[in-house]
Order: structure tokens, then C-alpha cells, then sequence
């Protein structure tokens, strides 16, 4: 793995451990990268905040997260996940199928996001009963086709951070069921023994500088 040339600033919301910009800091701190992590409060001040990260360039949509690197601004956190697994040239597939794979599941992932957000404002029963099974059952069927608690078996990808963020945060909003299919119930351990990610998760998810 090498370094990245530049120190990374991650703009996100001060929303502790939900949302996307949370996927891109357990990726950071997992690949031991050093990073400024700037934390914006998610109150009636946002709209102002927001405003005026957009006059500075810092985003251009209003929203975050965005990673301030080499330069450039990049946003949308799965290709910022992805631009640094390549910058790292870690944390993908190695074949055309490998990389199929992590790109196809990351994109499950997305689906699932768009149907949590929505959760925020009050859970429905379809979506705790009907549409969190279905998707960790779409989930254990990829995760099931090698061996080892990875999409990819024994090697980390930029997407098993993106899955650990979804159970997480269902866990969060009371979505999690009390049981998940082994195959990411074997995942979801593995990944939090990581020790980066363990040191980071026993820190209380606080970053130092």
C-alpha cells in the first residue's frame, strides 16, 4: 500500500457515528491515513453553513460529505471510497470480476441508504420487516461466494466499509434484527476486530488530529 502525497480534510456533519461521511472515516482511519476531520453542527445553522461551503468551493451540491485532497474536491462518498482505493492501490478487486463484485454490492449499499434515510423520520414496519431482511438476504449471497469474512474473503475492500456502516446504522435506529444471517453476522465481527477500526470504535469514534 502507499501513501496518500497530501493530508486528506473531511467535511461532514457532527452527527457522530450515522450518515456517509461516517463511511469515509472508518476507511481513513482503517488505511492509517492522518486526516483533518471538520465536523459541521446539523441545527437550524446548517442552511447557512451550508451556503456558504458552496461560495467557498468547498461543495458544490450544499451537502457533504466531501474530502479536500491534492487539491481537489471530491465528493459523493462512494467514489471518494473508491478514488482513495486506487490512490492506495489497495482495498479493490484485483480481476475485472473482483471489481464487479465490490462495484455491484456498493451499489446494493446505495439502495439501501436512500430507503434508510427516509427511516429518519419514522420507522415504517415494511421497511423493518420486509426490506431490511431482503436486503441482508441479497447481502449474504454475495458475501457467501468466498471464503472469509469479506466480500472478497480475507482481503478488506473499500465496500465492506459502506456494508458495516448499513448494520451499524440500522442498529442505531432500532432496524437491526436481534439475528442476521451468519455469513455478515461473521463479517460485522471480523471487521470490528480490525485494529485500527477496534481502536477507533473503543475510542468512542473520536478522531485525534
Amino acid at each position: 500500500m502507499s501513501a496518500l502525497s497530501t493530508k486528506p480534510v473531511l467535511h461532514y456533519l457532527d452527527i457522530g457515528s450515522l450518515g456517509r461521511g461516517e463511511v469515509v472515516r472508518l476507511f481513513l482511519k482503517d488505511a492509517g491515513i492522518d486526516f483533518e476531520d471538520i465536523r459541521y453542527a446539523y441545527d437550524d445553522t446548517w442552511p447557512a453553513t451550508s451556503a456558504d461551503l458552496k461560495s467557498k468551493g468547498i461543495t458544490v451540491t450544499g451537502q457533504v460529505p466531501t474530502l479536500e485532497y491534492n487539491g481537489t474536491i471530491l465528493a459523493q462518498h462512494v467514489p471518494i471510497l473508491r478514488f482513495l482505493a486506487r490512490e492506495l492501490n489497495d482495498y479493490d478487486g484485483q480481476t475485472n470480476l473482483e471489481k464487479w463484485l465490490v462495484d455491484a454490492v456498493s451499489d446494493i449499499y446505495v439502495d439501501w441508504r436512500a430507503k434508510w434515510v427516509a427511516q429518519l423520520k419514522g420507522v415504517s414496519e415494511e421497511y423493518k420487516k420486509n426490506y431490511v431482511p431482503e436486503y441482508h438476504r441479497i447481502l449474504s449471497h454475495y458475501y457467501s461466494q468466498h471464503e472469509g469474512p469479506f466480500l472478497l474473503g480475507d482481503k478488506v475492500t473499500y465496500v465492506d466499509f459502506a456494508v458495516y456502516q448499513s448494520l451499524d446504522n440500522d442498529q442505531k435506529i432500532g432496524t437491526l434484527p436481534e439475528t442476521i444471517p451468519g455469513v455478515l453476522e461473521s463479517f460485522k465481527k471480523a471487521f470490528e476486530s480490525r485494529p485500527r477500526v477496534k481502536a477507533y470504535l473503543e475510542s468512542g469514534r473520536k478522531v485525534t488530529q
